[in-house]
């Protein structure tokens, strides 16, 4: 009796010691709120999933002293010419005006500075994607970084897999890191294979072997999708390595050359180096490439590549976003395929919308999982009766992260608009300010609202009362997916 007694305190004690835990996040009220529930409810379920997935790590000490190293052994080798290019200011001064603040906020983190000389082809096509990166992999002579969230085991992703192990076995230097999670079902035996062939491999969430591990392992996911070959043609954007991607689903990805593959180039490197990663040379060979002059008429392209992860110091995706939506006159233009807004960006969208300001939001009918379908739609509600408006996606799914904002800003990367990938998830964006690049990027919503069909606010308020309550629900523990 005594004994059950004693548990029972103990069992309080840790509940209540969760529960102030959570209270004393500084992360998304929303997002605390929800865990509160989930504990209340299922107590003993809740805290095991709240120490797997609801610790917040963005500023623990860790994650901040591995950067650290890394950080001080880049400056360490850098020239002062690639220190200009990822950590200066000077190119500031050729962003518009009105965005200058917008620039300034973002490279607040190393190697976020705005570059110019750059060249890209925006990409649509998964073919596109496809044909392009065989081609420029097939051509590689000294490097081939790759770094994503998912890289499959059908047909295409073979396709690739037998080029990088075909370029390993001529000397070339591949290293590709794998997302853990999202990789499971792919067999040991598929990267041994290519370790026998010569590539270098690692597994992203490997390195942390401390208490944490867990718990980074489980819920901290890179969310990335970057190649950089020969430190000067660069890949970023939604697509991953699958035939989903190159044959079936709707995606928007980019193929970049100039001073802003530098940037890709840090971010991957500081991922391979501490996560116990090894190089062959300086690391400063590494970049040279990407340095080269521009030789393209004008002075190209101005691009920012932004990084952000839990282990920053400030969520700067979430807050690009923010200052988009509140700082767009004329219009900002949307595409996401999980729409599950924290608090802070909702209300940006509401004020922009009500300020007169043509807020469109592009989402597929048909979401890639049971979820995010009923997830997406409890939020639009509150888009619709502000006046924002929102467009369904009909045929093959759509897996966009985009933004065109009056005719000057766009983005294109990895980030949904959902907590995960604001607060939780390894990410990478990059912003654009060119208004031949926006006239693009507007250009492509456009013909995306071919397939779409747009819902009004009077008809949405007329679907059956058990798809309001289910909504109702859903926005409660929305933040936790």
């Amino acid at each position: 009796m005594a004994l059950k007694i004693i548990l029972s305190v103990l069992f309080g004690l840790l509940i209540l010691g969760i529960v102030l835990v959570v209270i004393a996040d500084d992360g998304d009220p929303g997002r605390k709120l929800a865990w509160l529930l989930v504990i209340t409810f299922i107590p003993v379920l809740g805290i095991i999933l709240y120490l797997l997935f609801g610790i917040n790590l963005r500023h623990h000490w860790i994650f901040d002293r591995k950067h650290a190293r890394f950080r001080s052994l880049f400056e360490k080798e850098a020239s002062p010419r690639l220190l200009q290019i990822l950590y200066g200011t000077d190119t500031l001064s050729e962003v518009k005006e009105y965005y200058r603040q917008f620039s300034t906020m973002l490279g607040t983190m190393p190697s976020c500075a705005v570059t110019d000389g750059n060249d890209f082809e925006l990409i649509t096509e998964g073919s596109r994607k496809f044909e392009l990166l065989m081609a420029d992999l097939a051509a590689a002579k000294h490097s081939i970084h790759m770094e994503y969230f998912h890289f499959g085991n059908d047909k295409g992703s073979k396709a690739i897999r037998e080029m990088l192990m075909e370029k390993a076995s001529e000397g070339v230097e591949v290293r590709f890191i794998h997302e853990n999670i999202a990789n499971f079902p792919i067999p040991g035996r598929y990267y041994a294979k290519m370790r026998k062939a010569g590539v270098e491999v690692i597994r992203f969430t490997n390195p942390r072997s401390h208490i944490l591990a867990l718990t980074t392992m489980l819920n901290y996911r890179n969310h990335r999708k970057i190649v950089v070959i020969d430190g000067k043609i660069g890949y970023t954007g939604g697509m991953n390595i699958n035939d989903n991607y190159f044959h079936r689903w709707r995606d928007t990805h980019m193929r970049i050359t100039g001073p802003a593959v530098a940037s890709l180039q840090y971010i991957f490197m500081d991922s391979w180096i501490t996560g116990g990663g090894t190089l062959r040379r300086p690391l400063m060979e590494y970049f040279e490439p990407s340095l080269e002059p521009f030789r393209g008429e004008g002075h190209g392209t101005l691009m920012q590549v932004v990084p952000d992860e839990p282990d920053s110091e400030w969520g700067l995706i979430r807050m690009s976003y923010e200052w988009a939506i509140t700082h767009a006159r004329k219009y900002i233009w949307m595409q996401t395929p999980y729409f599950v807004p924290p608090e802070s960006i909702m209300s940006a969208l509401q004020a922009a919308a009500l300020s007169g300001v043509d807020v469109r939001l592009m989402i597929p009918r048909k979401a890639d999982n049971i979820f995010m379908g009923p997830a997406n739609k409890a939020f639009f509600s509150k888009c619709l009766d502000a006046g924002v408006r929102v467009f369904l996606r009909n045929g093959n799914f759509m897996h966009c992260k985009t933004f065109v904002s009056d005719d000057y800003l766009s983005s294109v990367g990895t980030a949904n608009m959902d907590n995960r990938s604001f607060s939780i998830n390894y990410e990478v964006n990059t912003y654009i300010y060119d208004s031949p690049a926006a006239e693009r990027a507007k250009q492509v919503f456009e013909n995306d609202l071919r397939q779409c069909e747009e819902i009004g606010a009077a008809s949405w308020a007329e679907r059956p009362w058990y798809e309001k309550a289910m909504e109702y629900i859903i926005r409660l523990f929305a933040p936790l997916l």
